[in-house]
C-alpha cells in the first residue's frame, strides 16, 4: 500500500483529521493515568495488614451509667476478657485503643536519643496486654512477648513511657538499618527510653491515607490496659469457621457480665466489615476511573467510526473507480486501514507527550506516584487496536463497493 495517495486524501479532509487525532491525543493522556490510579487504589485496598483477619472482629465497648474509677474500670475490663476468652468459639481476645485500618489512632514520633530534634520515624502506637499478640494473630519474628508482670494500666489524662515496647520489622529497620534492635531503646516523645523485646513481621497502622503510605508498617505494641471512661476496644479472635458464632456470643457474654454498657456498631464488627469501610473511597475511585475510561474509549471508537463511513460514503465513486480499474476488496480495506493507522499514529504520538505532562502535574500537585512506562506502553497498543477494529466495519463496507459506482452519476 503506497502511502502517497492516503495522505493526499487526508489533506483535503483536515478538520476531521485533526479533531480525530485530537480525541485519539486526549483519551490516550487520560486512560494512560486513569489506569495507572486504578492499579495504585487496587494495590492499596488489598494490601495485607499482618493480622488474622478472616477470624477476627472488633468490640467497642462504651460505658454507660455511672461514671466509674480507673481501678473500677479496670476490673471490669479483666473480667470481660476473661468472659470473652471462655466462649467456646472464641481463640483469645485482648484489650487495646485501636487496630488497623480503623481510620485514626495513637501516633508518635520515634528517636533513637532523648534530645533529637528531628525524629527517626513515625509509628502507630497500640496499647494490649500479654494476649494482644495471639489475638491479633500477628507473628513474632525476634525476642519475646510481654510478661503479665509487665502489664501496665493507662487512666484518663495520665502520661505513662513504657519500659519494654514491642516494634514491626519494618520500624525495627528503621530505627536501626545496621543491625538487630533487639535490646536497643528508642524514645517515643520522651526522654525516658523504651527497650524493645520483641519484633513482629507486620502490623499495619491504623491510617490507610495516601500520606501514611511511607509509614503503613511502622507501629509499636505498649504493654498497657486503657482504663478510660469513654471505653476501650476489644480484639477477638475467634477459632478458624467458628466467626459468627463468636460474634454472636461475644456481646451476650458482655452484656450478661454488666449490662450497663455500650457497644457501638459503626465502630465494631468483622475485619472484612472493617476493610470495606477503611477502603471505601479507593474503590470508588478505581470505579469512576473505570467508568471514565469506558465512556471515553466508547466515545472515541464511535467518532472513528463515524467519520470512517462518512468517508466511504464520500467516496463511493472514487472507490467503485478502483475496483473497475482492478483493485480487490482486500486492496480497499487495507487502504482504509492504512489511513486510520497514520491518524491514530499521529493522535497517540501527541497522546504520549499529554499523558506524561498530566502525570507530572499529578506527582507536583497532588503528590502522586509517577507513572510506569509500561502504562504508556499498554495504552499506545490500547488505542492502536480501538482505531483499527474500530473502522474495521465501515472499511469492509468499502470493500464491497461495486465496480459499477464508477458508471453512476454523483
Amino acid at each position: 500500500m503506497q502511502i502517497k495517495p492516503v495522505l493526499t486524501a487526508l489533506r483535503r479532509h483536515k478538520a476531521g483529521t485533526v479533531l480525530i487525532v485530537l480525541q485519539i491525543a486526549l483519551t490516550l493522556a487520560i486512560v494512560c493515568n486513569a489506569l495507572f490510579i486504578i492499579h495504585q487504589r487496587l494495590q492499596h485496598l488489598s494490601a495485607p495488614t499482618g493480622i488474622d483477619e478472616p477470624n477476627l472482629f472488633v468490640i467497642y465497648n462504651q460505658w454507660a451509667g455511672e461514671q466509674k474509677s480507673k481501678q473500677e474500670i479496670d476490673a471490669q475490663v479483666r473480667a470481660d476478657l476473661d468472659a470473652l476468652r471462655q466462649l467456646p468459639a472464641v481463640l483469645d481476645a485482648a484489650p487495646s485503643n485501636s487496630y488497623p485500618l480503623r481510620g485514626g489512632g495513637w501516633d508518635n514520633f520515634v528517636g533513637l536519643t532523648p534530645d533529637q530534634v528531628q525524629p527517626t520515624s513515625d509509628a502507630a502506637v497500640y496499647l494490649g496486654d500479654e494476649h494482644l499478640l495471639n489475638a491479633l494473630g500477628v507473628r513474632l519474628v525476634a525476642g519475646r512477648n510481654f510478661r503479665p508482670d509487665e502489664i501496665g494500666t493507662l487512666g484518663l489524662r495520665e502520661e505513662v513511657h513504657p519500659a519494654q515496647v514491642i516494634v514491626t520489622r519494618a520500624l525495627a529497620q528503621r530505627l536501626y538499618p545496621d543491625g538487630s534492635a533487639l535490646g536497643k531503646p528508642l524514645y517515643s516523645m520522651s526522654t525516658t527510653p523504651s527497650t524493645i523485646i520483641g519484633i513482629v513481621d507486620r502490623l499495619q497502622t491504623q491510617v490507610v491515607d495516601d500520606w501514611q503510605l511511607a509509614y503503613a508498617y511502622q507501629s509499636m505494641i505498649w504493654p498497657l490496659r486503657l482504663d478510660w471512661p469513654s471505653g476501650v476496644y476489644y480484639i477477638v479472635r475467634a477459632r478458624p469457621g467458628q466467626l459468627d458464632a463468636a460474634m454472636r456470643e461475644a456481646p451476650k457474654a458482655l452484656f450478661a457480665l454488666d449490662p450497663q454498657r455500650i457497644i457501638d456498631p459503626t465502630d465494631s464488627g468483622s475485619f472484612a466489615q472493617i476493610r470495606q469501610r477503611a477502603y471505601e473511597s479507593d474503590r470508588g475511585m478505581a470505579i469512576l476511573m473505570g467508568v471514565i475510561c469506558s465512556v471515553l474509549l466508547v466515545i472515541t471508537a464511535a467518532g472513528i467510526v463515524g467519520l470512517t463511513s462518512f468517508w466511504v460514503g464520500q467516496r463511493r465513486k472514487q472507490i467503485g473507480v478502483r475496483r473497475a480499474l482492478g483493485a480487490r476488496q482486500r486492496d480497499i480495506l487495507g487502504y482504509f486501514l492504512t489511513e486510520n493507522l497514520l491518524i491514530s499514529g499521529c493522535g497517540v504520538l501527541i497522546g504520549l507527550v499529554l499523558a506524561v505532562a498530566l502525570n507530572l502535574w499529578l506527582v507536583l500537585r497532588l503528590g502522586s506516584q509517577p507513572m510506569s512506562p509500561a502504562y504508556l506502553a499498554g495504552g499506545v497498543v490500547l488505542l492502536l487496536l480501538l482505531g483499527q477494529g474500530a473502522v474495521l466495519a465501515p472499511a469492509m463496507k468499502a470493500s464491497r463497493v461495486p465496480p459499477v459506482e464508477a458508471t453512476r452519476s454523483v
